[in-house]
């Protein structure tokens, strides 16, 4: 059993309309949940289910919403979580850090997620990826880039030539 604390604000999202989403998670995943009304989650299951259980629900309550969480149930896709507060000396510098990723009208979060085919949440003192395994890195490398002060054409121009990167590996592969 693991035991994990969500926002308040977010256990709707993780219960669902009717228990919908919860009982996805419990079917995708071959666990049991248990929701308190303070956030505190519970998951029962073998160890390898409640592995991937937990990262799910913790993507649900850094703000993701769960059809995005539940990507991280398919061995393809990683789940990583960025805390600011480690990175950051103070609550305005972290305030700035988080406009600056998300970009003006949302701009430089949506190039993220597009050159490198990854989700993103900004939530509280958290930036949270969930990406394809082999895109993760880019994805982490770009966000480190803003949070390091990096102008955001450095990083558009990070991206492109990742997209291109990303593009030509995949083409090896096949």
């Amino acid at each position: 059993m693991e035991i994990i604390r969500i926002p308040a604000e977010r256990i709707k999202a993780l219960i669902g309309e009717r228990g919908k989403t919860k009982g996805l998670i419990e079917d995708k995943c071959n666990v049991k949940l248990e929701i308190d009304e303070d956030g505190e989650v519970h998951i029962k299951g073998d160890s390898s289910d409640v592995f991937f259980a937990k990262d799910v629900v913790k993507a649900i309550g850094r703000g993701f919403e769960p059809r995005d969480a539940l990507k991280i149930v398919n061995e393809n896709y990683n789940f990583e979580l960025i805390e600011l507060k480690e990175e950051l000396k103070n609550e305005k510098a972290i305030t700035r850090i988080k406009g600056r990723i998300i970009g003006e009208k949302g701009k430089m979060k949506s190039e993220i997620e597009a050159a490198t085919e990854s989700v993103i949440a900004v939530h509280g003192y958290t930036v949270g990826i969930i990406s394809h395994l082999d895109t993760m890195e880019y994805a982490k490398e770009a966000i480190t880039m803003i949070i390091d002060g990096a102008e955001h054409s450095s990083v558009f121009n990070y991206l492109a030539k990742m997209k291109k990167k990303i593009l030509a590996d995949r083409l090896i592969q096949r």
